[in-house]
C-alpha cells in the first residue's frame, strides 16, 4: 500500500485550505500552481500563487520543497533523521518609490511576523523609456523546516498571509494615490 510522504501530506493540506479560500470563501483567487520533480537534484517542489479577491496588485506564493536527502531519509526510514520540508512565502508587488515603500514593507512584516527574520526584498525593473516602477519580490524565510506536526498551524499561517496581503495592498494603494 502507498504511504504518502510528509511532502505529499503537507502539499494536500495546503491545497485543501487554499482551494477552500478560493472556491468556497472566495477570499482569494489562485493564479498559479506548480508541482514539480527537479530531476537534476531529485527534489520535489510545490507552489501555489494567489491574491486577495479584488486586489490584484499584490500576490503571494507559498512554496514547499523537499530535497532528495529529506525524501530518502523518510522512505528509507533512516535512524536519527526527521522527515521534513522547507516552507517559504514570497510576495510580489510593484513599488513606485522604493526608498519610501521598502521600509514600509519591512515594517508590515515586523508587525505581522515578529518571530521571523527580516524579509529579503529584491527589486528589479524592466528597462524601457519612462519606466518608474520596480517589481518587488519579498521572501519571508522561516527558521526551521516543517513536518506533519505543524499541520494544525496551517490555518493560522494562512491567516497571517492574508493579513500580509491586505497590509501590502495598503502600501501599494497609498503609493498609487501619491502618483
Amino acid at each position: 500500500m502507498f504511504d504518502p510522504t510528509v511532502f505529499e501530506n503537507l502539499k494536500v493540506a495546503f491545497e485543501n485550505q487554499l482551494y477552500d479560500l478560493d472556491t468556497l470563501d472566495e477570499t482569494i483567487q489562485i493564479t498559479g500552481r506548480k508541482d514539480t520533480m527537479e530531476m537534476s537534484v531529485m527534489g520535489r517542489a510545490f507552489s501555489l500563487a494567489f491574491h486577495l479577491t479584488g486586489q490584484e496588485a499584490v500576490t503571494a506564493e507559498l512554496r514547499l520543497e523537499a530535497s532528495l536527502k529529506e525524501l530518502a531519509a523518510e522512505l528509507l526510514e533512516l535512524p536519527g533523521e526527521m522527515p521534513s520540508c522547507e516552507l517559504s512565502l514570497l510576495f510580489h508587488m510593484r513599488v513606485k518609490d522604493f526608498e519610501q515603500q521598502c521600509p514600509q514593507i519591512e515594517a508590515v512584516f515586523q508587525r505581522i511576523w515578529p518571530e521571523n527574520p527580516v524579509p529579503v526584498q529584491t527589486l528589479s525593473f524592466v528597462f524601457s523609456e519612462g519606466q518608474t516602477e520596480h517589481l518587488s519580490e519579498i521572501k519571508l524565510p522561516f527558521k526551521r523546516k516543517i513536518n506533519e506536526e505543524q499541520m494544525e498551524d496551517i490555518p493560522s499561517l494562512l491567516e497571517h498571509v492574508l493579513l500580509t496581503l491586505r497590509a501590502l495592498g495598503e502600501v501599494s494603494a497609498a503609493s498609487m494615490e501619491g502618483k
